[in-house]
């Protein structure tokens, strides 16, 4: 069995997100001075966080965020940062550059809701979802790669580090399940790796993970927060455990944590 975590971060406020104007992939706007704030804010929270992998969508709000994070960690500011188009935001065709009420009066004119609703030239929910997909299998695919391989850290800092620095700032103790509390005595993540993407995005992806994959949640966590779009750097961390050839498990820490946000906006 092999193990790793998963951290993934919305990406910072751009001025379209304050208005309320959809970007989906056809409008590359750049964060605002409060989501540079934002991403700040998160990297700080994060600092002292050992990251293995650091992926982000290649759009440039999540490139910006995903070095703001990276320039004020204890351990990755040199990190190589993959961008892959698999993790950009939902494509919204038409609706693009336009309001977000737009978007529901299209639906609402179609007879349908607005998060099912489809419009031209966008993508369905479902081939959001089969993106998210791939990137999940290809990512733990490449850990368990690395882990056969049996690739090492720096000599200069203990793989134990992977989950004492990930249990200094998220709750994997009593408040998580059974399933994912880390015993930080003794090694055990592969990997500890950082995403950064997009709200429609990551609710497709988070949905893939708890009712698809049958992911456990905090004990304080409500289903029917898995409705929500992840606030502007929202953070959340999943443990996966997986073994070649059978279906990963998904154990959600926490979900669209904003406490890094106290105070920025």
């Amino acid at each position: 069995m092999t193990r790793f975590a998963l951290t993934v971060v919305r990406h910072g406020e751009t001025r379209l997100n304050k208005e309320k104007i959809l970007q989906g992939q056809g409008v590359d706007e750049p964060l605002s001075e409060t989501g540079f704030r934002q991403a700040t804010a998160a990297g700080s929270f994060l600092k002292n966080v050992l990251f293995t992998h650091a992926f982000s969508s290649d759009l440039t709000r999540t490139r910006q965020t995903i070095h703001g994070i990276l320039e004020k960690s204890k351990f990755c500011k040199d990190m190589t940062v993959k961008y892959d188009s698999r993790l950009r935001e939902r494509k919204y065709g038409v609706a693009e550059g336009k309001a977000l009420s737009e978007l529901r009066a299209m639906a609402k004119d179609a007879g349908m809701e607005c998060p099912v609703f489809t419009p031209p030239g966008g993508e369905t929910l479902d081939q959001v979802k089969i993106r998210g997909k791939d990137f999940f299998e290809f990512l733990c695919q490449l850990i368990l790669k690395e882990a056969d391989q049996k690739e090492q850290l720096s000599p200069e800092v203990p793989t134990s580090y992977l989950e004492t620095s990930l249990a200094e700032i998220f709750p994997l103790g009593k408040n998580c399940s059974p399933e994912c509390r880390v015993d930080c005595s003794r090694p055990g993540l592969a990997a500890s790796v950082l995403v950064v993407s997009h709200g429609a995005y990551m609710r497709s992806l988070f949905s893939y993970f708890l009712t698809e994959l049958k992911g456990s949640l905090p004990a304080t966590f409500n289903r029917s927060e898995l409705t929500a779009v992840s606030p502007n750097t929202g953070i959340s961390l999943f443990i996966i455990d997986f073994e070649e050839g059978g279906e990963p498990e998904v154990h959600c820490v926490c979900m669209n944590l904003r406490d890094h946000l106290n105070g920025v906006n």
